[in-house]
């Protein structure tokens, strides 16, 4: 996709932090949109934000959650313009405790979050990107999509299978004129980790140092580029690319680490359950 302009482009989670930022960029670059969230007043300011950038953008509130409300928002957007160049599955939630302690419930919200409404928005909008004869989905993962760490088996279920998705569909589909980038950041400075379901007994989750943190903006600019140079995976920032190459290169490390990381975390209160944050 050499030029983003004049495109449509359907963006998840764009109320705020990196889904906003990719909403922007791809409207600074000419697309118009069609954004999703479940916060409309954090969609409101995306808005118009956008439209001082001279393009057109809708919204609606839709939770990803509900497989019927995702199916609203697609009929929706074929209404409005009949066509999707560009789809950006961005939402996401995490939960972060001991796994033993999450209902069938939570499992079943992050998954449907994280993954079955980025396959189901891809499964309804298929049809469209074949007739047009070209598209481009960008599906945002996270590094740890590529390496995991304990305490969030559920998250990373969810991003580690973004990252096989994009993968093959992209071998599937791209002689049809469709193309698919999975985006991988490493931590970004957005609200993920204060809306985090916390296993911890109500504790709230601890934010990483500002230096360790990459801008939402850089993610967004690095996550345009992808799509037009339509690249199969984009990682942002150093501590991303310093983790899957360990990974790639030494496994064992990344287990030793794991492993050392855990001997030295103190044990969960016992009556701690899962603590649900909007």
């Amino acid at each position: 996709m050499k030029s983003i302009r004049g495109k449509k482009a359907l963006v998840t989670g764009a109320a705020s932090g990196i889904g906003r930022e990719i909403a922007l960029t791809l409207a600074g670059q000419g697309a118009d949109l069609f954004l999703l969230d479940i916060d409309e007043e954090g969609l409101s300011r995306v808005v118009a934000s956008a439209e001082a950038l001279g393009v057109s953008a809708r919204v609606r509130r839709c939770d990803l959650a509900d497989s019927g409300q995702i199916s609203a928002a697609v009929q929706a957007v074929r209404d409005c313009w009949g066509r999707v160049d560009i789809l950006v599955n961005n939402a996401g939630v995490a939960y972060y405790g001991p796994t033993d302690r999450m209902t069938p419930e939570l499992w079943q919200w992050l998954l449907g979050v994280n993954l079955l409404a980025p396959i189901q928005l891809i499964r309804e909008l298929l049809p469209t990107f074949l007739a047009q004869g070209e598209a481009h989905v960008l599906n945002v993962s996270s590094v740890g999509g590529l390496v995991a760490q304990t305490r969030m088996a559920a998250y990373h279920a969810s991003k580690f299978a973004l990252v096989g998705l994009t993968e093959s569909l992209r071998a599937e589909y791209s002689h049809r004129g469709i193309g698919f980038t999975c985006l991988c950041p490493g931590l970004a400075d957005t609200n993920i980790f204060h809306n985090t379901v916390s296993g911890r007994g109500g504790k709230p989750i601890k934010v990483p140092p500002r230096w360790l943190l990459v801008s939402p903006r850089r993610v967004a600019r690095k996550a345009v580029a992808g799509i037009r140079h339509n690249r199969g995976l984009v990682l942002v920032s150093p501590m991303a690319h310093a983790l899957w190459g360990f990974k790639r290169l030494s496994p064992w490390l990344m287990d030793f680490i794991n492993r050392f990381r855990r001997s030295k975390r103190k044990p969960s209160p016992p009556d701690s359950q899962p603590q649900q944050k909007s």
